[in-house]
C-alpha cells in the first residue's frame, strides 16, 4: 500500500532560478468569471515606478484554497511569534484591486 501512495505523490521542482525568490511590497488582484490575476510588486521609496516582479494567474478554487493555506500559515506564525502588527498603508504591503 505504501508504494501506490509513493506512486501518487506530486514531486515538486524548485528550479534554481526560482530559488532565491522575488522581494514583493505590494500587490494587486483582480479577477474575472473564469480566474484571479495577482500582480507582486517592488515599490521602492522615491522611485517613480515599481516593477511587477511576478504574476500569478488561479482559478476561483485555486486563490480560495490559498486563502485559506495563508490564514492558517498566519495562525501558526502569531501563535509561535506573536501577532504581526499591521502598520499604515504606506509601510508595507498592499492589497488592492485592478
Amino acid at each position: 500500500m505504501a508504494q501506490q501512495e509513493n506512486k501518487n505523490q506530486l514531486q515538486i521542482q524548485l528550479r534554481p532560478e526560482i530559488a532565491d525568490g522575488k522581494y514583493s511590497n505590494l500587490a494587486m488582484i483582480g479577477h474575472g468569471p473564469n480566474e484571479f490575476l495577482m500582480d507582486f510588486i517592488f515599490a521602492a521609496p522615491g522611485m517613480p515606478q515599481a516593477p511587477v516582479v511576478s504574476r500569478i494567474v488561479m482559478s476561483p478554487e485555486n486563490a480560495k484554497q490559498l486563502m485559506f493555506a495563508l490564514t492558517d500559515n498566519i495562525n501558526k506564525y502569531e501563535a509561535q511569534f506573536g501577532e504581526i502588527k499591521q502598520r499604515a498603508p504606506k509601510g508595507g504591503m498592499q492589497i488592492g484591486n485592478n
